[in-house]
């Protein structure tokens, strides 16, 4: 298709123009991907060849425009790495932000699965939203348990309260930033507290 043909599909519905556009866009962005991981061109004759090509395979991809079905490369000598989806991901990272922050917000899974569908996105389960909910659960703890590798002689404590949901009910909790000065005079978030968030 052609730029002219997206552009009459976006004038006739501007949802699957969209849509469609997309998924050209994120296909060609995997071609010139593939080119770049093997050094060559489509059936180009170079000795800078790094693997030779084994088709396409079919993966669907979630985005804000709707469902996508993309022409994922495949290589004979080694896998193709994209970063147009995570390996096993098929959610585009906005909707993941959006479900993340709205997850922060104390909304019920249910809830932003009933958000989600009213943009098209009707195939994310409540237990989807729930499994990236416990992806971020676990990047928080990472981040919170990560060793100190340097002396922080300096150390500085503020709070403020916020009502967060707990067992089905807001209560009153505290938002800890803790900031730690280093010998250097440089800035650093200490083990089990955080520049952003905390909340005891």
């Amino acid at each position: 298709m052609s730029i002219s043909d997206f552009a009459e599909d976006y004038l006739v519905d501007q949802k699957e123009g969209m849509r469609k556009l997309t998924a050209w866009l994120l296909n060609e962005v995997m071609q010139l991907e593939a080119a770049n991981q093997i050094q060559a061109q489509p059936y180009e004759r170079t000795g800078k060849r790094r693997a030779h090509r084994n088709g396409t395979r079919k993966r669907s991809l979630k985005t804000v425009h709707g469902d996508v079905e993309l022409d994922k490369p495949q290589f004979r000598e080694f896998p193709f790495k994209t970063e147009v989806f995570e390996r096993y991901s098929r959610v585009e990272n906005s909707v993941r932000v959006a479900i993340a922050e709205s997850y922060l917000d104390g909304v019920s899974t249910r809830k932003v699965q009933k958000v989600f569908s009213k943009f098209g996105l009707e195939d994310i389960s409540a237990s989807e939203v729930s499994r990236i909910a416990k992806e971020l659960d676990k990047l928080v703890k990472e981040f919170l348990e990560r060793p100190i590798e340097e002396p922080i002689p300096y150390l500085f404590v503020d709070a403020s309260y916020f009502k967060v949901r707990t067992d089905g009910r807001y209560i009153n909790k505290a938002l800890l930033v803790v900031t730690g000065i280093r010998e250097d005079g440089y800035t650093h978030c200490p083990k089990g507290a955080s520049c952003l968030n905390r909340m005891l």
